[in-house]
């Protein structure tokens, strides 16, 4: 057989997987709560790992390789922001997270939290908030879609359209029946795909370098100020760079996750496994390419076209292609689990936080579950239909949708579990601010000076914390509730 068929039948194992784990979730779901929240059942490791794989994508096994393959260790200062923001997430946030929305009437999604914890009568912050989930996350989604879509094209040679259709295909498939157990479920599946193969990629690669001594030897005589830490750097710029963790505070497909676990007391392990996985992860990355970098060096007759690309070829070097196939397997799980958290987040902000709150009827769990499903299946359409052809201005939306993300919600979230003055309009004016903000900066170029994320999530917080000020009237039930959340959470 050829390597590409070998690579295709492993690809095909994991598709394969993918597919049964959303009809095995199917079975599982009967309610919306289970189809969004996955009946608040995860346990540790799958919380983790399922917030691991659905935070990194492809980034982590191609843009920061890439990166640091051309840069060196400066380009690593996003990785060390990422880490400081994933633990104070897991540390700060998810605790109280997770208890506060159970007292909240139960809340399933961070706009019917939001609404629910400052008994907002208007439904203006559930909308607003809603509605930018809804946009932000359909690009998203759509970007995902054309990465996976390369993916294919570059791997196999296939049509890009082809491309498309196999990875939309697949992951709308297990998302739509499966709901949230099944993207948690293949999320914890994809996360151990790539942590094993980030270890197993550079363990293998350091022995073909000749060992860690030659290996760094010979990074130091291609240039050593590969190995500096500040090559190139400015005080402005590191800012920027570690400023990515605050992004971690809004990600509504982040932060979902600690609203599912089983219970409070599990957060310690999960945030144990997580920041494991995470660490473990990162290292593989940064230490994959400088492999690639003495590896190319001692190979010159081997030339490696694209940066990004280095862990994908040295996957393909180092071994046989069946397992080289789940190297690449293990690449599109990163794209996948992305996509299809993206787009549970998106269905439950269609149905839960628009739909509900419009069309002032009940409707039965059946039905709700169903136009749950039917939801996905269009912002996937939709979403399908942006990435026909690759657009750059999809892919330079995503560039910022975490800033976007990060300054819309995160200091509102923060806020609300740790500040029991905080109002509604407090939280709506903050929300808005923070997005005009981030997208105002980064389109008149001042992005490229300093991260949008850092003066859009600082005009959030005083936005936030002024209005709410002026706005504020004690309210019995909300200070019940709060103080509630605390009891829940040091009972647990």
């Amino acid at each position: 057989m050829t390597n590409e068929i070998y690579q295709m039948i492993s690809i095909g194992i994991y598709m394969a997987a993918m597919l049964w784990i959303g009809w095995y979730s199917y079975r599982k779901t009967s309610n919306l709560t289970d189809y969004m929240l996955g009946g608040r059942s995860l346990g540790p490791a799958v919380t983790a790992l399922s917030a691991g794989a659905a935070d990194m994508s492809g980034w982590l096994l191609m843009g920061l390789p890439g990166g640091i393959y051309v840069s060196g260790l400066a380009d690593a200062w996003i990785a060390v922001g990422l880490t400081i923001g994933a633990y104070l997430n897991w540390k700060m946030l998810a605790p109280r997270l997770r208890s506060y929305t159970q007292v909240a009437n139960d809340s399933i999604t961070i706009p019917a939290f939001l609404e629910n914890r400052f008994k907002d009568n208007t439904k203006l912050l559930r909308i607003v908030s809603g509605i930018v989930i809804l946009i932000f996350f359909t690009f998203y989604v759509s970007s995902g879609m054309v990465s996976g879509a390369v993916f294919f094209e570059n791997s196999f040679d296939t049509q890009y359209l082809t491309g498309l259709l196999i990875v939309a295909g697949v992951t709308v498939a297990y998302t739509l029946f499966g709901g949230f157990l099944a993207v948690s479920y293949t999320d914890f599946i994809q996360g151990l795909m790539m942590v094993l193969a980030l270890l197993m990629v550079p363990i293998i690669g350091i022995f073909e370098t000749g060992g860690p001594t030659k290996t760094f030897e010979t990074i130091r005589m291609i240039d050593p100020t590969l190995l500096d830490f500040f090559k190139g750097t400015t005080f402005i710029g590191i800012i920027s760079a570690m400023a990515w963790g605050l992004g971690y505070f809004g990600q509504p497909h982040i932060v979902v996750r600690f609203m599912a676990i089983s219970s409070v007391k599990e957060m310690k392990s999960a945030r144990r496994i997580g920041m494991g996985w995470m660490i473990f992860s990162l290292i593989g990355t940064i230490f994959t390419a400088f492999v690639g970098l003495a590896y190319f060096e001692q190979n010159p007759h081997l030339t490696l076209k694209n940066p990004e690309a280095v862990f994908i070829e040295l996957g393909q070097i180092f071994f046989h292609p069946l397992v080289g196939g789940f190297v690449l397997a293990a690449v599109l799980a990163a794209i996948m689990s992305t996509v299809a958290s993206q787009l549970i987040v998106t269905s439950s902000a269609l149905i839960e936080d628009l739909y509900k709150v419009l069309v002032k009827r009940e409707a039965k769990d059946k039905e709700l579950v169903f136009l749950g499903r039917m939801s996905v299946l269009a912002v996937s359409v939709i979403a399908a239909l942006l990435a026909l052809q690759e657009n750059n201005t999809i892919l330079d939306l995503v560039a910022y949708a975490w800033a976007g993300f990060g300054a819309s919600f995160g200091p509102v979230i923060i806020l609300s579990l740790f500040w029991r003055k905080m109002t509604n309009w407090g939280a709506l004016f903050g929300m808005i601010t923070g997005a005009v903000t981030v997208i105002i900066w980064s389109n008149v170029g001042l992005g490229d000076t300093l991260y949008e994320i850092v003066p859009g999530f600082i005009i959030n917080l005083i936005v936030s914390f002024v209005v709410s000020l002026m706005t504020y009237k004690k309210n019995d039930v909300i200070e019940k509730e709060f103080d509630e959340s605390l009891k829940l959470l040091k009972k647990e």
